[in-house]
């Protein structure tokens, strides 16, 4: 292990711009994951850690102290300060590890259910919603162009590890990925919708949600083969992005599960 002590020390400049740049990240198609789950999450699946960062309070801790003594990877130790510093979270857990970024999957849904995110920007909601669908069963995730960065620190701190259960097609052309889908494809909205829960969703589906502010563009919703809400008799008008998801992926788990219940 080798401890750094300076700002200027490459090794820490280096962690401290993939945490913190989306630019960064993209040129050297690494990313980093903060806290000893999601680390433990990398190790398990295989994932390339490049580097390790503790620090020496972290190494106290058996859980870190464990993974820093099974990876393989180069490990550095920083002060609390440098590390606060490196950190991309408000409440750093003592360890972070540098990945390279998993090559992206082939340009194509496999058939089975997935979610496709359209402009969803804030990184709390496109981490849960990955969380949620990995939960639920699903095996591919479509983020368009203007969603948040899927490998960013923060997406990945909000998954929980839910990246490395799922094909994540990033920047992807929706409209595209969803050419001669065979099972329904599901557009979110707030009206002139039928009820989810009134839905036949029992075969595949390709679920929309469009962003927090404006929704799905016009020609996505059009892609759509149904078009669902979920009623809210309550006074709010409208339930977060990640809710809304959440609800419609268990109301098709719900749906399978009865009848599957009924067939047994």
């Amino acid at each position: 292990m080798k401890q750094i002590t300076s700002r200027e020390n490459a090794a820490f400049r280096s962690l401290r711009a993939l945490a913190h740049s989306g630019r960064e990240r993209r040129r050297h198609n690494r990313t980093v994951v903060d806290g000893a789950h999601l680390v433990a999450a990398c190790l398990r699946g295989g994932v390339d850690i490049c580097t390790l960062a503790v620090t020496e309070r972290g190494l106290q801790d058996p859980e870190i102290g464990a993974l820093a003594a099974n990876s393989r990877a180069e490990t550095i130790i920083l002060s609390d300060t440098l590390f606060a510093e490196a950190s991309p979270v408000e409440s750093p857990a003592g360890i972070l590890a540098v990945i390279a970024v998993p090559a992206s999957p082939a340009p194509t849904l496999r058939g089975g259910s997935c979610v496709v995110l359209e402009g969803v920007q804030d990184t709390g909601n496109v981490g849960s919603i990955l969380r949620s669908a990995v939960a639920a069963g699903i095996g591919d995730a479509v983020l368009t162009a203007g969603c948040a960065q899927a490998w960013s620190p923060r997406v990945l701190r909000a998954a929980m590890g839910a990246h490395f259960c799922l094909r994540v097609h990033e920047r992807a052309d929706a409209l595209s990925l969803l050419e001669g889908y065979c099972g329904e494809v599901v557009a979110t909205l707030l009206s002139e919708a039928d009820p989810v829960f009134d839905i036949d969703l029992l075969g595949p589906v390709a679920w929309l949600f469009g962003s927090e502010g404006s929704g799905l563009s016009g020609s996505l919703a059009r892609r759509a083969t149904r078009r669902a809400t979920i009623p809210m008799p309550g006074a709010t008008e409208s339930i977060n992005v990640a809710a809304a998801a959440a609800i419609c992926l268990f109301e098709e788990v719900r749906q399978k599960r009865a009848l599957n219940a009924r067939d047994g």
